[in-house]
């Protein structure tokens, strides 16, 4: 299934759990509790040679809550990019959803298809969702994309026999493990 990825494919991540250590029961609330899992900026670099595309898609109703301000997110995913930049590996645009509810936040497909609307040649039959949550999952369903697959990196509670999973891997360099050689 994965051997037919190339260039032309799009890679949808999710943010916390994929990218990033989950804080359970709170929020990254600042840079300074920001964690990369391990592995994660060699997979980007890998990964780069694999999608055209690369994209984080992410809920993040802290700001909704109040918990985090707008202008502390942008700090983090700036400092995100640099350092995955550094590392040798790319994100092409960060989608965020704010809110606690709406056709953005996931599982409803909004913000991937604002992400057809800025990167026009994107297929969704050579797209691949990853993510650690079953409302990734349905999100990748709900825009229909190729391929969902489930990383268990800081959510074992997920399960990982469900309609809308295709793949499991433990983590996001398993995952890239399986990709062909490039």
């Amino acid at each position: 299934m994965l051997k037919k990825i190339d260039k032309s494919w799009t890679l949808f991540l999710d943010r916390d759990g994929v990218i990033n250590e989950r804080k359970p029961g709170d929020y990254v609330r600042h840079w300074e509790e920001f964690n990369f899992l391990k592995g994660v900026k060699e997979s980007l670099r890998v990964l780069n040679n694999h999608f055209g595309k690369i994209l984080i898609i992410s809920n993040q109703r802290g700001i909704a809550k109040g918990l985090i301000k707008p202008e502390e997110l942008v700090r983090i995913h700036s400092k995100m990019l640099n350092e995955i930049e550094s590392a040798g590996g790319r994100i092409d645009k960060i989608y965020v959803c704010p809110d606690m509810e709406g056709e953005n936040r996931k599982p409803n497909p909004g913000m991937g298809l604002q992400a057809i609307k800025d990167f026009p040649d994107i297929e969704l039959k050579k797209s691949v969702m990853v993510g650690d949550s079953l409302t990734d999952m349905e999100f990748g369903r709900n825009l229909g994309v190729e391929i969902n697959v489930l990383l268990k990196s800081t959510r074992k509670d997920v399960y990982e026999r469900l309609p809308p999973v295709d793949l499991v891997f433990d983590d996001l360099s398993a995952f890239t493990k399986e990709l062909p050689v490039r």
